[in-house]
């Protein structure tokens, strides 16, 4: 077989479904060049005229080739590196904090790491760092995006790269995830402050284009509509990113006008935020206000945190369970695994409209 035919064989079956990289000598083969000059290519060094280096790199990109920056120091007759990546969007707050923990509860029991970073929700961020893990040849990635589509993900996907979702479902590709039900968490936090006697109910949420902002919005929507309350675009308060973005928000709302009677506040840290302005208002203990995501010294306040609670151990393990079960050869259909939340009241949810 003339060298054309070998490039032409292996582009062929690399755009097909396949299970296995592409290696340096695939992308030789196929732009036509020897190893070391792919080598020198990828690993950036000079001595490529420009012309070669656009055809090795054309050929690394029709074949998803992604160099493994560790392949020389590998000696598992596996192929594993035992190691996992999990990128979340933050993981000094407490939510993601725990979630982290729960994996790396599951991954020690398989004497594997986890490489964890934050996101911050840049989505420029999550793509160098995936490219990153990838390089580094990962055995599996745990994501909570911070794109709006990961079709960037597909040749990963498709060489076999476990690779599980969580907080937020996969856009743009099919893949494992686990997630909690927003919808139905706000729901509940704002039929508990209806049923308390409120009608002027205030949300603060994350940014719009975040998926779990988007269903915690129209959880909070269905439930105001379900009781026959008018929506008032004025209690709405979305793009808020910080505590002190909650706080300024919230202060602001008193500020203006007749404010809320009650507040549901779609992220932990946007809880502490309202309960600051509150405090500072003087009206600490008398507005309520349910929280999406429970934190530590909630139940400390005065009054106390009412919370949505999600299962961030349950989440952990399922995440965990599935990465690993990828790992050791799954080949089944992506699974969605979605987790109830549920209401713990502890008092500031309770307070009545005064």
């Amino acid at each position: 077989m003339s060298g054309d035919d070998e490039g032409t064989r292996l582009a062929e079956q690399h755009e097909g479904r396949t299970v296995a990289r592409a290696t340096m000598k695939d992308v030789a083969a196929l732009s036509g060049v020897s190893l070391k000059t792919v080598s020198r290519v990828v690993n950036d060094e000079p001595g490529v005229s420009p012309e070669v280096r656009e055809r090795v790199t054309r050929a690394a990109r029709r074949l998803d080739y992604s160099h493994n920056v560790h392949a020389s120091n590998l000696r598992r007759t596996s192929g594993r590196t035992g190691t996992v990546g999990a990128l979340f969007q933050d993981i000094s707050n407490s939510f993601s904090a725990s979630l982290l923990r729960s994996l790396e509860d599951v991954a020690r029991a398989r004497q594997t790491a986890v490489l964890a970073a934050s996101l911050d929700e840049e989505p420029e961020r999550e793509i160098a760092l995936v490219r990153g893990l990838v390089a580094r040849r990962v055995d599996g990635l745990v994501l909570m995006p911070a794109t709006s589509r990961q079709d960037y993900l597909a040749p990963e996907l498709r060489a076999g790269l476990p690779t599980v979702f969580v907080d937020r479902v996969p856009r743009g590709v099919d893949a494992d995830s686990v997630t909690v039900d927003n919808v139905d968490g706000a729901r509940q936090a704002v039929r508990h402050l209806l049923g308390h006697g409120h009608r002027r109910v205030a949300a603060l949420l994350d940014l719009s284009t975040i998926q779990t902002a988007q269903e915690r919005l129209r959880g909070y929507r269905e439930a105001l509509q379900e009781a026959g309350v008018a929506a008032d675009d004025a209690l709405e308060l979305l793009d808020l990113r910080t505590p002190e973005a909650s706080q300024h928000a919230v202060h602001s709302l008193f500020v203006a006008g007749e404010g809320p009677t009650a507040i549901f506040a779609g992220r932990n840290d946007l809880a502490v935020g309202a309960v600051r302005a509150l405090r500072a208002l003087g009206l600490g203990g008398r507005v309520a206000v349910v929280g999406f995501d429970d934190f530590p010294l909630a139940d400390l306040l005065d009054p106390p945190m009412t919370v949505i609670r999600q299962n961030v151990a349950q989440m952990g393990a399922e995440v965990g369970r599935l990465l690993f079960s990828r790992i050791a050869g799954d080949t089944s259909p992506p699974r969605r695994v979605v987790i109830e939340p549920t209401l713990v009241v502890r008092g500031s949810g309770e307070i009545r409209p005064s």
